[in-house]
C-alpha cells in the first residue's frame, strides 16, 4: 500500500510536470508567433531618419550656400592670367597696370600684374612658380640662366610674345675711362636684379672680367660713382632714364662710357647711340657714344598647345594684339609707343598664339589690299568708258 502511494505520486509528478512543459512549449508557440507578428508589423511601419541616414548635401549644393552670389571660381581661374613685372617705378610695373586697365573684360579676361624683382628672376619666375603664366625679361636673360644655372634647351622652353622696348647699356664713369675695355679689373656697381645679368654676358662675351657689385642697389651704385667710391655703373634701361638725366654734372667729371659693336656680341645685342638730345649733362653737344642695346621682351613659358593654361594665354594674345591700339593713347606708358608686335628675336622662338593672330593678319590686310586693288581698276575701267562715251571713240 505504501509502494503503491509512492508509486502513484512519482507518476502524478511525471504528469505534471509533462502538462507543464507542454504548456512551456504553447507559451513559446505564442510567444515566437507574436515576435513574428510583431516583427512583421515592424516592417511595414515607416522608417524614422535619424542623423547617420539623413542625406548630406552635394559639395556643389554647399558651396552655392556659403559663396552665395560670388562668381563661379572655374569660370574666374579660367580667365585670369598673371603677368610678373618689376618694381613700383620702373617701365615694366607701370605698363602692367596699363595692360590690366586696358585688356580686363569681366569674367572673360583678368590681367593680374605681379611684381617682380627684375629681368632674370622674372624668366626664373616663369619656369619654376605654378601661379605665373608670363611676364617682362630681357633677352639676354635665357643666356644667362643657361649658364649660370645649367639649364639645357631652355630657347625652347620659354617664347616671346611680343618685343616691348629697347633696354640700352647705360655705363657711367669718369672722363679717363672711355671704353668699356677700360674698365677690366675696375670696380663696376651692377645691381643683381636690374644689371648683374647682362653684364656677366657682356664680360664673358668679351672676355673681360671685373670687380663687380651687385649687392649695392643702382641708385646707391650711381651715389657711390659720383662720389668717387667705384669706377663705374653699369644698367641696361630704356633711354632716356630720368635717373641718368638728371646727374648733376658742371664740372663735366663724369661722361657715359662707350660699348663698340664688338662681333663677339653681335648675335645677343645690335648697335644703339647716345646723343646730348638725350642727355644733354653726359655727352657734350654734337658727339655721339655709341653702345649697344638689348630687347625688352614679354615672355610666356612654351605651354603645349590645347592646355588650360595655353588657351588662357591665348585667350589674352588675341585681346593684347586687337586692342593695342589703347595702348598707344595719353596717358599709358610712353614705352608703348617703342613696341613691336611683329619684330623677330634672333635664337627664340614666338608663342604659337601670337604667331597665328600675326598670320591671319596678315592674310586679312592682304586680302583688303586685293580688294582695294581691283577696286581701283574697276574705277579706272569705268573712267576709260566714260572718256570713250564723251570723245566718241
Amino acid at each position: 500500500m505504501r509502494w503503491f502511494v509512492g508509486t502513484a505520486g512519482v507518476f502524478m509528478w511525471f504528469a505534471l510536470l509533462a502538462s507543464g512543459a507542454s504548456a512551456q512549449r504553447t507559451n513559446m508557440i505564442n510567444i515566437d508567433a507574436s515576435l513574428r507578428n510583431s516583427i512583421g508589423e515592424s516592417e511595414k511601419r515607416p522608417v524614422i531618419p535619424t542623423q547617420a541616414t539623413t542625406r548630406r548635401p552635394s559639395p556643389a549644393a554647399e558651396q552655392s550656400r556659403t559663396d552665395g552670389t560670388l562668381p563661379s571660381r572655374e569660370q574666374l581661374n579660367n580667365g585670369t592670367v598673371t603677368i610678373i613685372t618689376a618694381p613700383v617705378g620702373g617701365a615694366y610695373a607701370a605698363m602692367g597696370a596699363d595692360m590690366a586697365a586696358v585688356l580686363d573684360d569681366g569674367d572673360n579676361l583678368r590681367v593680374l600684374p605681379m611684381l617682380g624683382k627684375g629681368s632674370a628672376q622674372n624668366l626664373i619666375d616663369i619656369l619654376r612658380l605654378r601661379s605665373v603664366d608670363m611676364g617682362f625679361a630681357l633677352s639676354d636673360a635665357v643666356e644667362f640662366v643657361k649658364t649660370e644655372y645649367n639649364v639645357p634647351n631652355l630657347d625652347s622652353r620659354v617664347n616671346y610674345i611680343a618685343k616691348v622696348f629697347n633696354a640700352d647699356f647705360h655705363i657711367l664713369a669718369r672722363k679717363e675711362i672711355a671704353t668699356i675695355r677700360d674698365l677690366e679689373g675696375k670696380k663696376v656697381f651692377a645691381e643683381r636684379n636690374l644689371s648683374y645679368a647682362s653684364l656677366r654676358n657682356l664680360f664673358n662675351r668679351l672676355h673681360m672680367t671685373a670687380d663687380i657689385d651687385s649687392k649695392t642697389d643702382d641708385v646707391a651704385g650711381i651715389q657711390k660713382v659720383l662720389a668717387g667710391e667705384g669706377d663705374a655703373w653699369f644698367g641696361p634701361i630704356g633711354k632716356v632714364a630720368p635717373l641718368f638725366r638728371n646727374i648733376k654734372n658742371d664740372e663735366g667729371r663724369f661722361h657715359l662710357v662707350a660699348v663698340p659693336y664688338d662681333k663677339a656680341i653681335q648675335d645677343l645685342y645690335f648697335p644703339s647711340a647716345f646723343t646730348s638730345a638725350d642727355y644733354p649733362n653726359l655727352v657734350a653737344p654734337g658727339e655721339t657714344v655709341d653702345t649697344v642695346a638689348v630687347s625688352s621682351l614679354l615672355m610666356v613659358y612654351n605651354w603645349p598647345v590645347g592646355t588650360d593654361r595655353y588657351n588662357r594665354v591665348a585667350k589674352f594674345v588675341n585681346a593684347l594684339f586687337g586692342k593695342f591700339d589703347l595702348l598707344l593713347q595719353p596717358g599709358r606708358h610712353p614705352k608703348w609707343r617703342e613696341t613691336s608686335l611683329s619684330a623677330t628675336i634672333p635664337g627664340l622662338q614666338r608663342f604659337k598664339a601670337a604667331e597665328d593672330w600675326l598670320a591671319q593678319a596678315n592674310q586679312t590686310q592682304a586680302a583688303e589690299t586685293k580688294g582695294l586693288r581691283e577696286a581701283d581698276k574697276a574705277q579706272l575701267f569705268n573712267e576709260f568708258l566714260e572718256w570713250r562715251r564723251r570723245f566718241n571713240r
